[in-house]
C-alpha cells in the first residue's frame, strides 16, 4: 500500500497514510505523511505483542485468532477515524479491504472512498471459492453450493466484527443492507493487485472490480545485509514464511531437511523476527540461515520459491518468472496455494500435512517439470504489461475525478 502512495504522490497529489501506531517508522521510511488511527487500543509497541503471539498458530486456530483482533482493530479505527478524516481535511480514502468495515468511516462522512485488496480479494458470490479456503475452482452447481456455505461459515465466525459495524452505522445515521455482504464495497472502485492472469476464471465481477498487477517499484524496502559471498552459483531454493505466521520452527527444520536431500542446490532460509536462529538447530552445509533477506534480489536468482503463499511473496516471485512450492498458513494463504495449483506455477502441500518426504517430492517435481517454470514466466510477461502499479495509480484517478 505505501508503493501505491508513492506513486500517487509522484503524480503531485498530497497522500496522508493512517494506519495503527506501530506501522509509523515504516511508513514514514518510505517518505510518506503519517497519522496513527487506534492509539488508544493499539499503543505503540501492542502491536509487535499480538503478532508475536499469532506467529505461533496455524489454520482454524490462527484464522479465529486473527479474526478476534479484526473485531478490535475495527472498533478502533471506527473510534477514531472520522475525527481524524476531518481534522486532516481528507478529499477521499483508500481502503485496505483486510480492514472490514472500516469504509463506514468515511461513508458517515460521504466521503468519497475505493477499496484495494493487497492480500487476495474477497468474493462473498460463490462463483469462486473464498480465499481463505483451499478448493480448487470449479463452475458446477454443487462447487457454487460449497462456496456459499464457505461465505455463511466466515460470516458466522464474523461476527463479533459485524456487531460492531453496526452499532458504529445505528450512531452514524447509515442504512445498510446488512444481508447483502458486498453491501459497503465501493462502489468507484474496487482494486486487487492479483493479475486477472493469476486469478480463477469468472465473469462475475461487477464494473468497478478490476485486476492490475502487483504494486512493485523495486524502492521503499529497508536494506538488509546478506552474505553474498556464501553464494555458491548451484541452484538457488529461496524459502520464507513471510512475516507475521513464522513462528513455527518445525516448519523451517522440515524445509531444511527436505532441501538438504538435493542434491547440488542451495537453500537460502529467512526465519523473521519471531524465533532465534539457535532455535532451528543444526544447519547442513548447503544451508544460508537469515532473519531477514534481500528477497527480490535472491528471487532473481532462484529456480523456486518456497513460500507461505502470502499474497505478495508470490506475486513477487511470479514477477521474477520463478515457481513456487507452498505451504500454506492460514488468512489468504490457501486461496493463493489453490491458485497456483489451478495455474500450474507450483504446487502446494497444507500445512497439517507437511513432512520431509512430501516436500521432498514436490521439490522434486517443481525443480524438474519445465511446465511450472514456463507457467510462471507466462504470468511474469502478463505482469510486465500490464504494469499493474500504474494501472492502480490511473484507476483511482479516474474513481476520484481527479
Amino acid at each position: 500500500m505505501t508503493t501505491l502512495a508513492r506513486k500517487l504522490q509522484s503524480r503531485g497529489h498530497d497522500v496522508v497514510f493512517i494506519s495503527l501506531p506501530d506501522g509509523e517508522a515504516a511508513v514514514r521510511a518510505t517518505g510518506l505523511a503519517f497519522l496513527p488511527c487506534g492509539a488508544k487500543e493499539y499503543p505503540l509497541g501492542s502491536l509487535k505483542e499480538r503478532l508475536r503471539w499469532l506467529s505461533k498458530l496455524q489454520g482454524e486456530e490462527a484464522l479465529q485468532a486473527t479474526l478476534q483482533n479484526v473485531a478490535v482493530r475495527t472498533e478502533a479505527m471506527l473510534n477514531s477515524l472520522p475525527a481524524i478524516l476531518t481534522a486532516a481535511e481528507v478529499d477521499a480514502v483508500v481502503v485496505d479491504t483486510v480492514l472490514i468495515y472500516t469504509e463506514l468511516a468515511p461513508m458517515s462522512l460521504g466521503m468519497p472512498y475505493v477499496h484495494v485488496a493487497n492480500a487476495l480479494h474477497f468474493d462473498w458470490s460463490g462463483y469462486t471459492p473464498l480465499c481463505f479456503y483451499d478448493w480448487p475452482h470449479e463452475a458446477t452447481p454443487a462447487a457454487w453450493t460449497r462456496n456459499l456455505k464457505g461465505v455463511e461459515l466466515f460470516f458466522e465466525r464474523l461476527e463479533s466484527t459485524t456487531a460492531v459495524a453496526k452499532a458504529f452505522a445505528k450512531r452514524a445515521s447509515l442504512d445498510i443492507d446488512w444481508d447483502n455482504h458486498s453491501t459497503t464495497f465501493s462502489k468507484l472502485a474496487w482494486i486487487t493487485q492479483t493479475p486477472g492472469a493469476f486469478d480463477f476464471e469468472s465473469s462475475h465481477w461487477p464494473q468497478q472490480f478490476h485486476h492490475t498487477g502487483p504494486f512493485h517499484d523495486g524502492a521503499g524496502r529497508i536494506e538488509v545485509d546478506f552474505p553474498w559471498e556464501r553464494l555458491t552459483g548451484e541452484p538457488l531454493i529461496y524459502a520464507s514464511m513471510g512475516t507475521l505466521m513464522n513462528g513455527l520452527a518445525d516448519v523451517y527444520r522440515t524445509i531444511i531437511a527436505a532441501a538438504a536431500q538435493r542434491k547440488g542446490v542451495q537453500l537460502v532460509l529467512s526465519i523473521g523476527d519471531q524465533l532465534d536462529p539457535e532455535q532451528i538447530g543444526p544447519l547442513p552445509s548447503n544451508t544460508i540461515l537469515v532473519q531477514r533477506a534481500p528477497q527480490l534480489e535472491l528471487l532473481k536468482r532462484a529456480s523456486v520459491c518456497i513460500t507461505h503463499a502470502g499474497l505478495n511473496t508470490v506475486l513477487e516471485s511470479l514477477a521474477q518468472g520463478v515457481p513456487q512450492v507452498a505451504i500454506p498458513v492460514t488468512v489468504d494463504q490457501p486461496g493463493v496455494a489453490a491458485r497456483i495449483a489451478h495455474k500450474k506455477t507450483g504446487l502446494f502441500v497444507p500445512l497439517k500435512e507437511l513432512n520431509v518426504s512430501r516436500l521432498s517430492l514436490l521439490l522434486d517435481h517443481v525443480l524438474n517439470d519445465p511446465i511450472y517454470r514456463d507457467n510462471a514466466r507466462y504470468i511474469q510477461a502478463k505482469i510486465a504489461e500490464t504494469d499493474g502499479l500504474s494501472k492502480a495509480a490511473d484507476l483511482l484517478e479516474r474513481a476520484f475525478e481527479c
